[in-house]
């Protein structure tokens, strides 16, 4: 009886392990491509649970296929300079996993950001195959831009609907 309870201990104790978000605690290192218009790139994210359903994070994304421009002498350049290329976020998610239940494996992140280019909210979903190693996928949309004048071609990247898809790890 006793070896069956410790079996039953062991098993309940791994499926733990293996949930999407675990709450207090829990931390989520995320790396994957960034696309939007007129440039893709890369991104990378960093999540710590403080709660139940609560995160807290950063994320940063780097543009590195950016359409280019000629110039004035005929010459291909990219049309953005690297502060334009690169964002930075702090972001506050709710992980609604449990709440949905679909699947102990399985979470959904609703939350907001502030950027150095803007304010906006983000959706994100994430499934975990082992305990350690899982895939996941994001849309950002900006709410509110810090710029007000017309945008250039430039200030529209990070400044617009962009898509994340990779890698997402237990810490």
């Amino acid at each position: 009886m006793k070896a069956f309870i410790t079996i039953i201990a062991l098993l309940c104790l791994q499926t733990t392990f293996s949930q999407a978000f675990s709450g207090k605690g829990d931390v989520k290192f995320q790396v994957g491509a960034n696309f939007q218009n007129n440039g893709t790139g890369i991104m990378g994210s960093l999540d710590f649970g403080l709660g139940e359903n609560i995160s807290v994070g950063i994320a940063s994304t780097y543009l590195l296929g950016i359409d280019k421009v000629r110039d004035l002498e005929g010459n291909e350049e990219p049309f953005a300079k690297f502060e334009d290329r690169i964002d930075f976020r702090v972001r506050f998610n709710a992980n609604l996993g449990n709440v949905i239940n679909v699947d102990e494996n399985f979470d959904v992140y609703p939350g907001l950001y502030a950027s150095l280019k803007n304010f906006g909210g983000h959706l994100g979903a994430r499934y975990f195959f082992t305990s350690g190693f899982g895939v996941f996928t994001e849309v950002s949309v900006p709410i509110s831009k810090y710029n007000t004048d017309t945008l250039t071609p430039a200030e529209k990247l990070h400044n617009q609907v962009s898509v994340n898809i990779g890698a997402s790890f237990n810490i």
